[in-house]
């Protein structure tokens, strides 16, 4: 099982779109703790959107979609719905 998710920054706002074969809890974890260097600086992080896969290449896919203006424009509208 794949995941794609999205996390928000509480301290700057910004978002960070990510995929990973692990649980979605485990990679929060990870961001949190500076295991990336993005996120380093924009931690701590909260999600606020994960969707499962079973093919790793449709969750690259969709990763690759929320990272372009017409998904970001989707996550916008989705995360605004909540």
């Amino acid at each position: 099982m794949y995941h794609v998710y999205v996390l928000k920054s509480l301290r700057s706002a910004k978002r960070y779109v990510g995929m990973t074969s692990q649980s979605v809890q485990e990679r929060l974890k990870e961001h949190n703790q500076s295991a990336s260097l993005w996120t380093k600086g924009h931690k701590p992080f909260k999600i606020v959107y994960t969707e499962k896969f079973e093919s790793k290449i449709d969750a690259l896919k969709k990763e690759e979609f929320f990272k372009t203006g017409d998904g970001r424009r989707v996550l916008d509208r989705m995360l605004n719905e909540k």
